[in-house]
C-alpha cells in the first residue's frame, strides 16, 4: 500500500447495467473480431477519439541531462505558442495508427471531415468505428456523410423536429446501424477505458509530448506527425485485451458494479477497507 498516493478517477454513474453489460460485451468481440480479420469477412474496426489541447510549449532555457546522481532537469519557465487537437485511428487489428489529423479545433465539421478522409483508407470494408459519446460523434453532418457514403437516399428528416436526425439519440440509433457497412459502436458514457485509443495517446504523451520543447503550433503539429510512422514501423502489433472471454468480461462487469456498491465488496476489498 501507498497511503501517501492518490488520483482521480471518474464516476460512471450508469443507470441500466444490462445495457451496460451489453455494450461491454459488444466491445470485447469486436477485439476478438480484430484479432482475427481475415476471418470476420473483411470487417476492420477502428477505435478514434481526439486529443484536444495538446499545447505548443517552448522552454525558456535548455534542459539539463541526466548525471550520476543526478535526474534531467528541465526549466519551469516557458513561452505558450497555443494548443492542437490531434484526432487518431488505431486499427485494432494491426495497432498501427492511420489517416490521423492535427487541427485547431474539434467541431462538427471537422469530425466529419476527419470520417471522411478514414473511410476512402479500405472502400471495401465492413467499417466499425469504436468511439465514446461526444455530441460531434453523433452529429447531423456525420449522419448525412454516412448515408451519402453507403447510398442511402431516404429522407432523413430534420433536425431537432422529425426523421433520423430529429435528437442525438436518432442520430446514434442510425450510425450503429448493424446493417450499415459504416456503423458506428459507442463506450458507455464515462467509460473511456474500454476505447484503446486513449492507451496509444498515453503512449504518445510518454514519447513525445511530455518532455517535448515546441517553438511553434507547426513545429508541434510536425513532431506529432513524424512520431506517428515512427511508432508504426517499431512498435505496432494486434492490440490484445485480455478481458475478452465469457467469464474474464462477467469479471470486470461485476468490478465496476463493485465500484458502484450496486455489489457488496470481494473479500479483498474487505480486507484493504479494514486495513
Amino acid at each position: 500500500m501507498q497511503p501517501h498516493r492518490s488520483r482521480y478517477w471518474e464516476h460512471p454513474n450508469i443507470a441500466d447495467w444490462d445495457e451496460f453489460a451489453h455494450q461491454v460485451e459488444e466491445i470485447c468481440q469486436l477485439h476478438v473480431q480484430a484479432a482475427h480479420q481475415e476471418e470476420a469477412g473483411g470487417l476492420k474496426v477502428i477505435s478514434i477519439d481526439e486529443k484536444p489541447g495538446i499545447q505548443a510549449l517552448e522552454r525558456d532555457g535548455v534542459t539539463l541531462p541526466t548525471m550520476a546522481e543526478k535526474v534531467e532537469r528541465r526549466e519551469f519557465n516557458y513561452v505558450r505558442h497555443g494548443t492542437q487537437v490531434l484526432t487518431a485511428n488505431l486499427d485494432l487489428a494491426t495497432g498501427e495508427l492511420m489517416s490521423e489529423t492535427v487541427a485547431h479545433t474539434r467541431t462538427e465539421a471537422d469530425f466529419a471531415d476527419h470520417i471522411g478522409r478514414l473511410i476512402p483508407s479500405d472502400p471495401a470494408a465492413q467499417l466499425v468505428i469504436l468511439c465514446d459519446q461526444l455530441n460531434t460523434h453523433k452529429s447531423e453532418s456525420l449522419v448525412r456523410l454516412i448515408a451519402q457514403t453507403i447510398g442511402d437516399d431516404q429522407d432523413l428528416g430534420e433536425k431537432g423536429k422529425c426523421g433520423i436526425l430529429e435528437s442525438m439519440q436518432t442520430r446514434q440509433t442510425y450510425l450503429s446501424d448493424h446493417e450499415h457497412r459504416i456503423r458506428f459502436v459507442y463506450t458507455p458514457k464515462h467509460c473511456s477505458w474500454l476505447n484503446p485509443i486513449e492507451v496509444w495517446f498515453s503512449i504518445l504523451d510518454k514519447h513525445v509530448l511530455r518532455r517535448g520543447n515546441f517553438i511553434s503550433k507547426e513545429d508541434l503539429r510536425e513532431k506529432i506527425q513524424r512520431y506517428i510512422p515512427y511508432y508504426n514501423q517499431h512498435f505496432a502489433k494486434v492490440w490484445k485485451w485480455s478481458a475478452v472471454k465469457t467469464k474474464q468480461i462477467e469479471t470486470l462487469i461485476a468490478k465496476v458494479m463493485r465500484i458502484e456498491g450496486v455489489l457488496p465488496p470481494s473479500e479483498d476489498e474487505k480486507m484493504v477497507a479494514y486495513l
